[in-house]
């Protein structure tokens, strides 16, 4: 970049201020969300140069993703902790299901040359998990399982002592070994709500920091607004003062709360906390972490988070958590995640090589009954995505397509009816009982368009625009060619919603192939072509 462009770029921060500029340079800043993308319930921590992050993914399989970053900006996929949960079959979308249950708020730590994650699904048997790994790009043994802890975060103390922090405020000891709570341990409250906590006070994430304790959590009080709070002690079972360390209306979506600090190895520290953001879900924000008065302070001068700043570590190469796939590899690329557990006998990269074949393998009613439905997150403010499919294979009754797939999806599907073939473009609205399995009790289906289609390869396009202009858009639209150069809208606009009742996740692109009838259909996905704006 020549000098007097710099100068420009610079002057043009100076007169709208650094909150309207969308970047200086590509190489120097970046633009909040830091993250555009579902990554909800952070726990972020650095070994070395290199920063490590879990999140939620909760029904998607595999789980517990393991994410990597040099600069806390652009991160990349490296590992799952595992490949399926197996406590119930609702896991594999049998007798009910669990979507927004699952793996979630896991914990995230480094001790002693491992790592290790703790989580603790919200659903039968209640029992959390303890993974651990020397090599957190490669296999996660399962340690132990052990009691139910909500929103917890595990940690090592300087004396060799383990401790969980959970819920609102508890803290137990475990085992050294960490195979199960000390029966004689800490088992205590640590403090009592004040008087401004009446909503949600929870996802603890706790770190040691010249001698202190320090337990972050979300605050949402019923009627405030959602915000970031710390409770700072000198021993760890208190007693313990709070603080209010974020309260920012960002970017007009509401307030930024739940997520962790870090420190970078200059010293310089960062909060890295997420904020609802509707059809996309929860993205991460990432902010200047500032010790004032022993406190960790987060948001820039003003106590604002930051809509672009300097990126902590220069020179990194950019990577999405979102990519295209051409199918050509012995193995998915990590970005896929399945629906559920994944039906493996009935999905291949192998039998027809440049291609993902999705057999039929059960009968269904619908969607959020289909077995080896895969996804990837989309991204804002824009995103599009292109499927071609090999069709020829489907049986009568077969229902194949793509989706913007959340508790309300908007489909494109490919319908075999008898002899004919139809694509239509439907809205689904799944009914869940909430009480018992999440079954699914119904679906409310909307068909907006229906045409009939007469080949054997067709390709799909859903375009997504969640913002644009300042405005608040979470609109899908859907299209169709047979020739990958003529392209057809097809429907209506789709809005993406976010329903913590429902899948509790951000809209997701998803490719299915389910059988209504019979089993023994097949499609074959020749690439899924992605694009970000």
């Amino acid at each position: 970049m020549g000098l007097n462009r710099k100068l420009l770029l610079l002057l043009i921060l100076v007169l709208l201020g650094s909150h309207k500029v969308v970047c200086k340079s590509q190489d120097s800043v970046f633009n909040n969300p830091v993250i555009y993308a579902d990554v909800p319930d952070m726990d972020v921590i650095r070994v070395g140069n290199d920063f490590y992050m879990m999140s939620t993914t909760m029904h998607l399989m595999p789980g517990a993703p393991v994410m990597k970053s040099k600069d806390l900006v652009n991160w990349e996929i490296i590992s799952y902790v595992f490949d399926k949960l197996t406590d119930t079959p609702n896991y594999d979308l049998i007798d009910g299901t669990v979507y927004g249950r699952g793996q979630w708020a896991t914990s995230l730590r480094y001790h002693k040359g491992k790592f290790y994650v703790l989580f603790s699904p919200n659903d039968k048997p209640y029992r959390s998990y303890i993974y651990t790994a020397t090599d957190p790009s490669g296999k996660w043994e399962l340690l132990t399982r052990t009691q139910h802890f909500h929103d917890s975060s595990l940690f090592f103390d300087d004396d060799g002592r383990v401790y969980v922090f959970s819920g609102t405020g508890s803290l137990r000891e475990l085992k050294s070994d960490l195979s199960d709570v000390k029966p004689d341990g800490v088992n205590m409250k640590i403090f009592e709500r004040d008087e401004t906590e009446t909503g949600l006070l929870e996802g603890s994430r706790v770190i040691k920091y010249e001698g202190k304790y320090y337990l972050l959590m979300i605050s949402m009080p019923k009627q405030g607004l959602r915000r970031q709070v710390c409770f700072r002690a000198d021993r760890i079972t208190g007693p313990y003062e709070k603080k209010v360390i974020l309260e920012h209306d960002f970017d007009t979506y509401g307030g930024v709360g739940q997520g962790t600090i870090v420190d970078a190895k200059d010293g310089k520290w960062y909060g890295m906390i997420f904020q609802d953001r509707g059809g996309i879900g929860r993205v991460p924000t990432l902010m200047p972490c500032r010790w004032i008065d022993g406190w960790p302070m987060l948001g820039n001068e003003d106590g604002q988070v930051p809509l672009a700043m300097e990126k902590p570590v220069q020179g990194c190469p950019v990577t999405s958590l979102v990519t295209s796939d051409d199918f050509e590899g012995s193995a998915l690329k990590l970005n896929w995640q399945w629906n559920h557990n994944p039906v493996n006998e009935s999905w291949t990269l192998a039998e027809r090589p440049g291609f993902l074949r999705l057999k039929t393998s059960r009968v269904v009613d619908n969607l959020y009954l289909a077995p080896n439905t895969i996804t990837q997150r989309m991204e804002g403010p824009k995103c599009s995505a292109t499927i071609a499919v090999d069709i020829a294979e489907m049986r009568d009754g077969d229902v194949a397509g793509f989706s913007a797939f959340n508790g309300d999806a908007g489909n494109l599907s490919v319908i075999r009816n008898g002899r004919k073939t139809f694509l239509v473009m439907s809205v689904d609205e799944v009914e869940l009982d909430n009480k018992n399995g999440k079954k699914v009790l119904g679906v409310k289906t909307d068909k907006k368009e229906q045409v009939e289609i007469d080949q054997n390869m067709i390709y799909l396009r859903i375009d997504c625009n969640f913002y644009e202009n300042g405005q608040h858009k979470d609109i899908a639209t859907f299209y169709y060619s047979l020739d990958n150069k003529k392209w057809a809208r097809i429907g209506t606009e789709f809005k993406m919603r976010f329903d913590y009742m429902k899948l509790f996740m951000g809209t997701r692109f998803a490719i299915f192939n389910y059988a209504t009838k019979t089993v023994g259909g097949q499609i074959d996905v020749d690439y899924f072509d992605y694009k970000k704006f």
